[in-house]
């Protein structure tokens, strides 16, 4: 019998619409080797560690009459030269116009009559860089049976790991609607309330598969307790999004931490803060020393003892929490102060150390950034204005083939009525940051990404005081 989706990946489908395509995207930026990297031995590479993931040829069939939830099915014509697509720039590309195109292809909802993932080779860069945008949809990559691929065709070393399955694959016969109404009545007949109990299990599964992000919720319940002001970053989201990004060493994080205490989190958090204040300010935006901007902040973790867990993979547990960025504050040292005795409010629970990730296989940033998208979507957008995500990643260079990667930025969904999501990652010596606005509300969301790096800056001046 195929695999029927869990309510809460059923709910990613349901919910989607054309302004809101739930998929999590990332830019990974390659210099190409002398022995080049083209389209044909991308899709050699993908194509040879599909048998490690294999979700990622199987679709969705939807029960006739809706008597029960979806199933994954093999898809008989699956054919991966459509999902992994070829894009050029006119050159030499600049990182402008590539992100640009990103913002492009985000905003395209995934056809959900074949896998939900696709992969886009981008070539005509400068100075002989190409770049891989990948999209996966938030109902396949729940951390354990099912990772962003991204996180296997990443590798320490330029010699790429040989993957032989142990025979071809062949797609398992579709069912097709007499056999699938069959089978949601048999499941009936077994579970009799299951039919009262799908709307229900809906939200079981929100709790069970996000449990501390329901705990940070109840922890949080003074801030949960007071709605945040609307502002221009709640508005109504059009079919149309911008992708920019900002730049970071993580060096100089570490340098701000060392001498003020917290976190690396904590001071990135705080230049998002500091940007956000300039932002509202250049806008005209009424800046008081009172004013805040909450952000849902959420972090997965690892959780290896999870029943059902693949070694090596990822546990779906995610760890949310609501902060006040006190973007209020037009002291860059206090803001940080702030932030700081927040999170400790939460407590050490939702902070994944990048050592807590040197165990797990491949880049695992994408799969992690996919849960906290999963989490954000399963809150009622009334509590917060924003959703940032931060992972820490590998501080050694990762290849895909022979082609050393040099940035990584993770492209975050937006939310109905939330033009702005920020996606951080760090990575060999970097730190990079992703910030999807909506092209109607969030035009200078490219200005946004500048005064990100300008927060930086001014925080780093804080050591020269």
């Amino acid at each position: 019998m195929p695999e029927r989706l869990s309510a809460l990946d059923a709910s990613f489908l349901y919910l989607e619409d054309q302004a809101t395509p739930m998929h999590v995207a990332g830019v990974a930026v390659f210099r190409r080797p002398r022995s080049g990297f083209a389209y044909a031995q991308l899709v050699s590479l993908i194509e040879q560690r599909l048998p490690l993931v294999p979700r990622y040829r199987q679709k969705v069939a939807t029960v006739p009459g809706y008597l029960a939830r979806p199933v994954w099915v093999d898809d008989p014509d699956f054919d991966v030269a459509y999902h992994v697509r070829r894009s050029a720039l006119p050159k030499p590309g600049s990182g402008e116009q590539l992100f640009d195109l990103v913002a492009r292809l985000m905003a395209r909802p995934l056809d959900q009559n074949r896998p939900l993932w696709e992969a886009y080779l981008i070539e005509g860069l400068a100075h002989g860089h190409v770049a891989l945008v990948t999209k996966t949809h938030q109902a396949m990559v729940d951390g354990v049976r099912t990772i962003d691929f991204g996180q296997i065709i990443l590798e320490s070393s330029p010699q790429a790991t040989e993957v032989a399955p142990d025979e071809p694959w062949l797609p398992r016969r579709m069912p097709g609607p007499t056999k699938l109404v069959m089978d949601a009545v048999s499941d009936t007949v077994r579970r009799p309330r299951e039919v009262v109990e799908n709307v229900r299990s809906a939200v079981s599964d929100v709790v069970s598969t996000s449990q501390k992000v329901a705990a940070a919720v109840v922890s949080a319940i003074g801030i949960a307790a007071h709605p945040p002001t609307g502002g221009p970053l709640n508005a109504p989201v059009s079919k149309a999004w911008l992708f920019a990004v900002a730049r970071a060493r993580l060096e100089d994080l570490r340098g701000v931490r060392q001498a003020h205490g917290g976190t690396v989190h904590d001071v990135i958090l705080a230049a998002i803060s500091g940007a956000l204040r300039s932002w509202l300010l250049s806008r005209g935006e009424q800046v008081t020393s009172s004013t805040r901007v909450r952000a849902l902040v959420p972090l997965a973790v690892r959780d290896g003892d999870a029943d059902g867990a693949v070694p090596g993979m990822l546990g779906n547990k995610v760890s949310a929490h609501l902060v006040d960025l006190p973007v209020g504050e037009p002291n860059p040292f206090v803001r940080l102060q702030h932030i700081s005795h927040a999170m400790r409010a939460h407590g050490d629970t939702g902070l994944v150390a990048a050592s807590a990730l040197l165990g797990v296989g491949g880049f695992a940033p994408p799969t992690l950034h996919s849960l906290g998208a999963r989490a954000a979507a399963s809150f009622s957008q009334r509590v917060f204005n924003l959703v940032i995500t931060n992972v820490p990643g590998p501080q050694v260079p990762l290849y895909a083939g022979q082609a050393r990667m040099t940035e990584m930025f993770p492209v975050m969904p937006l939310n109905k009525n939330q033009a702005l999501a920020i996606g951080v990652t760090s990575y060999d010596g970097g730190v990079y940051f992703g910030l999807t606005g909506d092209r109607s509300a969030m035009s200078d969301v490219a200005a946004l990404a500048r005064m990100v790096e300008e927060s930086v800056e001014e925080l780093m001046t804080t050591l020269r005081v």
